[in-house]
């Protein structure tokens, strides 16, 4: 009898195990329906905001990052911008140099134009005068060729005073 019982007995232990759960299971359910009837709702409240802040802090943290990324792009920039208006104070002193070489450069200019001119003016004058004295030689010349070969006497024909005059000069001119 001793041995019948424990496989009886496993059976029942068994069987009352499996009760006394599902029990346990249909009382917990249950007793969540009254426990959510009976939640507070400052815990739903504490519940999300505890949400918002990991969200918050996380957003925070990409703020964060983005903030850094940006101070550096800044701090690039203003190098960036110091080296441009070195580089625009260089280029101004480079064109205010330039500017005032090409002023002189264009006041040199016009004065060598201008002493140019006078010389052109001079040599046009000296070519004036040389060609008046080569044509003043010339009459010379065909004068004094005239009187050496007898064509003009002067001393044989009658003439005025300014005949003997214009006579004195070629003889003057000739010698």
């Amino acid at each position: 009898m001793f041995m019948e019982t424990p496989q009886t007995l496993l059976f029942v232990t068994g069987g009352a195990f499996l009760l006394g759960w599902l029990v346990g299971k249909i009382g917990a359910y249950f007793g969540n329906k009254i426990a959510d009837k009976q939640r507070d709702p400052r815990d739903d409240r504490i519940r999300s905001l505890d949400a918002e802040l990991r969200i918050a802090h996380s957003a925070n943290e990409k703020l964060k990052a983005e903030l850094d990324e940006k101070t550096k792009e800044i701090g690039e920039f203003e190098k960036k911008s110091v080296d441009l208006d070195k580089t625009i104070n260089e280029q101004l002193d480079l064109t205010k140099t330039l500017r005032r070489d090409l002023k002189e450069s264009v006041r040199k200019t016009r004065e060598l134009r201008a002493d140019l001119s006078d010389r052109a003016t001079e040599n046009i004058k000296s070519e004036v005068k040389l060609r008046e004295v080569e044509t003043e030689l010339s009459i010379a010349q065909a004068a004094t060729d005239m009187i050496a070969t007898g064509v003009l006497d002067y001393s044989v024909a009658p003439g005025s005073d300014e005949e003997d005059e214009s006579k004195a000069k070629i003889t003057k001119a000739c010698t």
